[in-house]
């Protein structure tokens, strides 16, 4: 990135970049549990969190990016690599895991039951379309 054209994507007004950092880092957040909870999605609150940053703070846009846990999510998703074959088994499998668990032992009505199925129908879909990144041992 162009160092004066990154400058100048930082918003000036001090209060603006105090709530784009707090927003950020509530994405950030929300992407953190989305890694371990497969209904919340990862990589767009974490590319929020990323683009509050990039208009706040260079320091934590760069931290965010270069982080070993979190980077690897948003660089993938810019270049459109995609993902490795074994997060894509993850999250499908802890995907089904958890609709299968949360709509036979808490959800009685059939129609929200229905609904979490279309709706790990419609993920798992999405995640298999998203390019299989082929990882370097």
């Amino acid at each position: 990135m162009n160092p004066k054209k990154e400058q100048k994507d930082i918003v000036s007004n001090q209060i603006i970049r105090f709530l784009l950092i707090i927003a950020g880092t509530i994405c950030l957040g929300l992407g953190l549990i989305g890694i371990f909870l497969p209904i919340l999605p990862t990589t767009p609150f974490l590319l929020l969190a990323a683009a509050c940053y990039a208009r706040s703070s260079k320091r934590f846009y760069h931290w965010l990016i270069n982080n070993k846990w979190f980077g690897s999510y948003i660089k993938n998703y810019h270049e459109g690599k995609g993902i490795p074959l074994k997060v894509k088994i993850m999250a499908i499998s802890l995907l089904w895991i958890a609709i299968l668990f949360s709509a036979f032992f808490f959800i009685e009505m059939f129609l929200i039951k229905a609904l979490l199925i279309v709706i790990a129908v419609l993920v798992t879909i999405h995640l298999i379309r998203i390019k299989t990144i082929k990882e370097n041992k």
